[in-house]
């Protein structure tokens, strides 16, 4: 590991709150590790988690993981 992440991956920023949508989509958040705004994750890209971003979209950043 020369401190590059590996390919297939995607860092995931919460951008806006949960606060006041379903909770199915609080719960999507919750799953992809986010609890506060601002808050960034690397996650393997994989159909499970490009799921809950589907689900969450409107208040996230999805961008490649550098």
């Amino acid at each position: 590991m020369n401190g590059q992440p590996a390919k297939g991956e995607v860092r995931v920023t919460l951008v806006r709150s949960t606060a006041g949508h379903l909770r199915n989509i609080a719960d999507s958040v919750k799953g992809l590790g986010l609890r506060r705004v601002h808050q960034s994750a690397v996650l393997k890209d994989s159909p499970q988690v490009r799921g809950l971003i589907n689900c969450a979209r409107h208040l996230l950043r999805v961008e490649e993981a550098r």
